[in-house]
């Protein structure tokens, strides 16, 4: 639990962000709107193309990739995680969650209506 939480200054939902990358806009625009139909995530940014650097097999490569920020509530996570794992064309997707240490409550409140009236556990 994050210090800011244990203070009470959190609140006990929070929002967090699963970013992974694709080798096309397509298969990344795919996956967007699949988890979002789907009630997994309750928005998705698409950035890019980005440049990626990164060792592979014992080379080093360099590939254009785009980049996308899934947003969900954090009790959702195992959901939104086992949905796009099921799902990404790669073989070793990125799968890097952030925390949220603020969101607007505003927000956290339409993510999890978004999200929460499509959840079936996770």
């Amino acid at each position: 639990m994050p210090a800011a939480a244990a203070r009470g200054t959190v609140p006990a939902v929070s929002l967090v962000q699963v970013l992974t990358t694709f080798d096309s806009r397509d298969d990344a625009l795919r996956l967007a709107h699949a988890a979002v139909a789907a009630r997994v995530a309750a928005c998705v940014q698409l950035v890019g193309p980005i440049t990626s650097v990164y060792r592979w097999q014992g080379s080093v490569e360099e590939a254009a990739e785009f980049l996308c920020v899934f947003k969900a509530p954090a009790e959702a996570l195992g959901s939104l995680l086992a949905f796009v794992r099921e799902r990404h064309p790669y073989h070793t997707p990125e799968l890097t969650v952030v925390e949220s240490l603020f969101t607007d409550q505003r927000y956290l409140a339409w993510a999890s209506d978004e999200v929460g009236s499509g959840q079936t556990g996770g």
